[in-house]
């Protein structure tokens, strides 16, 4: 009976381990066709951003500043971001979850929190898509200043 129940719990696990994020883009959208030899293949989409890093300059401990990044897809075919990952988690983003087509321009917002940080803050955006390379960064600076105390 024992190895009965521990089968029945084994399975289990097995069946929602395997259940899957549904939130995520499928990986077939995001393959990408590369090659051993590093050759570039015709009729990908392409990234093409106004800027890749931003500084917000001075900010005061506590405060919450956004910036978007704009981007066109300057490549063939439609454009998918899976998914974006950051340094910390004080670096919150919003993205476009539909395809951008050919031609078409979006923005990916990225927000940071400067609650409980001090000094210089270097924070690196990674976007993974299906474009060559398929992961682009993104980065964002801020110098970090404590508010003066009023007695």
């Amino acid at each position: 009976m024992r190895i009965f129940n521990t089968i029945i719990c084994l399975s289990l696990v097995i069946f929602f381990a395997c259940q899957g994020d549904k939130h995520n883009v499928p990986a077939s959208v995001v393959n990408i066709p590369n090659s051993a030899s590093g050759d570039k293949h015709d009729g990908l989409p392409k990234f093409s951003f106004r800027e890749t890093e931003h500084d917000f300059g001075v900010v005061i401990q506590g405060e919450r500043v956004t910036y978007g990044f704009k981007f066109r897809n300057t490549g063939d075919a439609d454009l998918v971001i899976a998914n974006i990952s950051t340094t910390c988690g004080c670096t919150a983003t919003n993205y476009p979850k539909t395809p951008i087509g050919p031609g078409g321009e979006d923005i990916i917002e990225v927000s940071f929190n400067s609650a409980g940080k001090e000094g210089f803050q270097h924070k690196t955006i990674t976007v993974a898509a299906n474009t060559q390379p398929s992961n682009t960064e993104l980065t964002i600076k801020a110098l970090v200043m404590i508010p003066e105390k009023r007695n």
